[in-house]
């Protein structure tokens, strides 16, 4: 549910691994593109869709009879369009969360948002997520995610479902683990684009990269998350690849504001969704309310919320006091 560039190329996987596959579109032009062309020329231009990929304006058409139920719209309008789909989706279906985000204004995540408005038990809901960047992925380069499930089975549905002779996935049933590594690496990987745009080098990369991390497991533990799943595929893996590649429209995003591009200027450029800049922040307040210190969140949510100078913001950042940490040095 959802033709952008991570949601044609999850139907893309899907199909390669054997799977009747429906995209649901909300523009004519993009579905007549991918049923005519086996093409989405406005995501992933040249990259040829597998045979038998269909795609429909109709979204009971989409959902008509299906297993998997994979929801690739933007994290802040899933709310609104779920509630349009839930009449529509198959008792038995499992919904597949493919957004790295957290709701504004109640701070839920992905998962809990699916649950509440679909009205399903969290047993029904899965996360998909990982170090996946849609065009490398389309291109067939090898990678890898993690299925999450609270219900194992399911879980090793999905991955079944999912598992290519060049896509390899694991599953885990730690949910809350896996999506906040996927929401605040978003946030981490702006911050990065912005050193990088200043012309900050490695060192400051790895101090950002490093330290993020450390928050989000802070951020998980608080919330009953394994730790150990930071240092797998949806934490660090996916931690890196955002906060590495100019394939990364989060990392683009705070790149050209650490440019000189002020905030409206880069919205305005930025053709897909930059989950981290709306997602900032209900993670600061999600992390407020549980006793939890992010400071690279907070510079981030200074920077794009209240205005804050990039270099002054940086300068804060780097010269607070010292406090003992739980997690890593």
């Amino acid at each position: 549910m959802g033709a952008g560039s991570w949601g044609t190329v999850f139907a893309k996987l899907l199909r390669d691994a054997g799977g009747e596959v429906t995209v649901w579109g909300r523009r004519p032009k993009v579905v007549e593109a991918i049923n005519e062309r086996r093409e989405n020329p406005d995501y992933l231009p040249g990259t040829v869709l597998p045979e038998g990929l269909r795609a429909t304006t109709d979204p009971a058409e989409a959902l008509a009879g299906a297993d998997f139920v994979a929801l690739a719209v933007p994290a802040q309008t899933l709310r609104e369009n779920l509630a349009a789909w839930t009449p529509l989706l198959p008792p038995e279906s499992v919904l597949v969360s493919l957004m790295k985000g957290v709701e504004l204004g109640t701070c839920r995540r992905m998962s809990e948002v699916i649950a509440e408005v679909a009205g399903v038990p969290d047993e029904r809901v899965a996360v998909f997520c990982g170090p996946n960047l849609a065009r490398e992925v389309a291109a067939g380069q090898p990678a890898a995610a993690v299925a999450a499930c609270v219900d194992e089975e399911r879980a090793r549905r999905l991955q079944a479902a999912t598992m290519t002779p060049y896509f390899r996935v694991y599953t885990t049933t730690d949910v809350i683990g896996c999506e906040l590594g996927g929401a605040v690496k978003n946030i981490v990987a702006l911050c990065v684009g912005m050193a990088v745009g200043l012309g900050f080098g490695d060192s400051t990369r790895a101090l950002l990269m490093t330290r993020g991390l450390a928050e989000t497991a802070r951020l998980g533990a608080a919330l009953g998350a394994d730790e150990h799943t930071f240092a797998g595929l949806a934490g660090m893996g996916d931690l890196i690849a955002t906060c590495s590649s100019p394939l990364s429209r989060n990392r683009t995003f705070g790149e050209n504001l650490g440019r000189g591009m002020t905030l409206e200027q880069v919205v305005a450029v930025t053709k897909q969704t930059a989950e981290g800049v709306k997602s900032s922040e209900a993670v600061l307040e999600l992390a407020r309310k549980h006793n939890v210190e992010m400071p690279i969140t907070e510079a981030v949510v200074n920077v794009l919320r209240h205005g804050v100078p990039i270099k002054d913001a940086a300068i804060s950042l780097i010269s607070r006091s010292p406090k003992p940490e739980r997690y890593g040095v």
